[in-house]
């Protein structure tokens, strides 16, 4: 009797799950496992947490709705905290477990995770399946690009044409039977889910997404039945309204909706109703993500590391004070200091909004770059390893971009996405200092953290 243990991570969902359906089968028995290490939820990341509030409460609503959708099909979600490769070893040892079954992680630390859980399992099998990708890896190796640029990869893709892997369906009818075991150790995921969520605001916030596959699936109906995808390209940069980006961002980075459920969705939308430039940029900004998570694969640590892919550090330090009010919302760019109250309060930002801040935040702050990069991924509901690194690294200059990083004219994104300043007026840009410091800069501390 082969006994699997099914591991979520990062494909909260039962469609299109390639690891999943493998274990469907391949099993006699599955039990499903959810870790939460507690070590994401210290600030230890450049004095921020690996995992903020607000995702930490969109991953505790999402772990419900699996749970639901596991019990329709008679299966319970075990959550457990502590570390993976205590815990399940233990389980799999306790239950006499033949294998255990996971997505593949993009992000270097998580890769670590699952290599040291392997390591702890012994002659226990670990299969791990590509699935946070368009493309899988026999695919990409045959573009032969070194990922020197996204223009490169981006035509390459294009001209080869690689064609998008088809997504599989999930057939409840086909799960194994339960395994039996004892919930009891678990977390109260109500009582986890509760905890969260008074940590964070009252007042529940006005770009709130609900979580889950299923309310995943539904955006993704509603989205593109809307008929707003027409127009996407016209409308992305602006810096709020829920209708004018896609907001997929948030389920993606849960694998709530994997970016293959997305692009057959574009591309159905663009055979039964219209396509045009707005729905080649749905599938471009899809590409965008793409090439961060191979870039993110390739690069390993070298994504966190001060220099980056620069021949030199750049000319930048850790300014406490500065670090502070641009957190807060608290600097003389009161269109930075908007942004930053929308991000603070709801988790999110436009596309555009991050790129802003984050220019601020290296060229006119002059501030460590890997701060602010940890401060989004403590702060954002969406936040995604490769594409929040990734990004910041493009910006600082250390990154990708052959022009050597983006620098923003604060005055002119303003005049052109906000010229009304009713962006400003609605999250209370203008309440910020007037001058940057209020203390000599001799008294900052100088050097930079050292690197990772």
């Amino acid at each position: 009797m082969k006994k699997t243990l099914y591991w979520f991570t990062q494909d909260l969902r039962l469609d299109d799950n390639l690891a999943l359906d493998f274990a469907a089968h391949n099993s006699d028995a599955l039990t499903f496992v959810y870790v939460i290490n507690p070590k994401y939820r210290t600030q230890t990341n450049h004095h921020c947490k690996l995992l903020g509030d607000r995702q930490a409460a969109f991953i505790a609503d999402s772990l419900m709705t699996l749970d639901s959708q596991l019990t329709a099909c008679g299966h319970k979600l075990l959550v457990l905290e502590g570390e993976p490769n205590h815990l399940l070893p233990e389980l799999v040892a306790k239950y006499q477990i033949n294998q255990v079954i996971c997505a593949e992680p993009v992000g270097f630390y998580e890769r670590a995770i699952l290599q040291q859980t392997r390591r702890a399992l012994g002659a226990v099998p670990v299969h791990s399946f590509w699935q946070h990708t368009l493309f899988d890896q026999a695919q990409i190796q045959t573009l032969n690009s070194d990922l020197g640029s996204f223009t490169q990869f981006r035509k390459r893709v294009e001209k080869a044409p690689l064609s998008v892997v088809t997504a599989c369906r999930f057939d409840s009818n086909k799960m194994p039977a339960p395994l039996g075991i004892d919930s009891s150790a678990g977390v109260a995921l109500e009582q986890w889910q509760a905890q969260l969520q008074s940590n964070l605001s009252e007042t529940r916030v006005p770009l709130d997404f609900p979580a889950g596959e299923e309310a995943a699936q539904a955006h993704l109906k509603d989205y593109f039945e809307s008929g707003v995808a027409r127009r996407y390209k016209e409308t992305r940069n602006e810096l709020d309204g829920w209708l004018n980006s896609t907001k997929m961002s948030p389920y993606l980075a849960l694998g709530n909706l994997s970016p293959r459920q997305i692009w057959w969705a574009t591309d159905t939308f663009e055979r039964q109703v219209e396509a045009n430039e707005s729905t080649y940029w749905i599938k471009f900004e899809l590409l965008w993500r793409e090439y961060f998570q191979w870039l993110s694969l390739k690069l390993g640590a070298k994504l966190y590391r001060f220099q980056g892919l620069a021949q030199s550090k750049p000319l930048t330090t850790f300014m406490p004070e500065r670090f502070v009010r641009w957190c807060e919302g608290n600097t003389p760019a009161s269109l930075v200091n908007a942004l930053m109250n929308q991000l603070n309060e709801t988790g999110y930002m436009s596309n555009r909004g991050r790129q802003i801040v984050a220019s601020y935040f290296v060229h006119e702050l002059g501030l460590d770059w890997r701060y602010g990069a940890a401060y989004f991924q403590q702060q954002l509901l969406d936040f995604d390893v490769a594409s929040n690194w990734g990004n910041w690294q493009y910006i600082a200059g250390v990154g990708v971009d052959p022009r050597g990083g983006r620098h923003f004219n604060i005055e002119k994104q303003a005049q052109l996405y906000d010229p009304q300043g009713v962006f400003v007026a609605k999250w209370r840009g203008k309440q910020g200092i007037t001058t940057v410091d209020s203390v000599d800069a001799a008294d900052w501390p100088m050097p930079a953290e050292a690197d990772v």
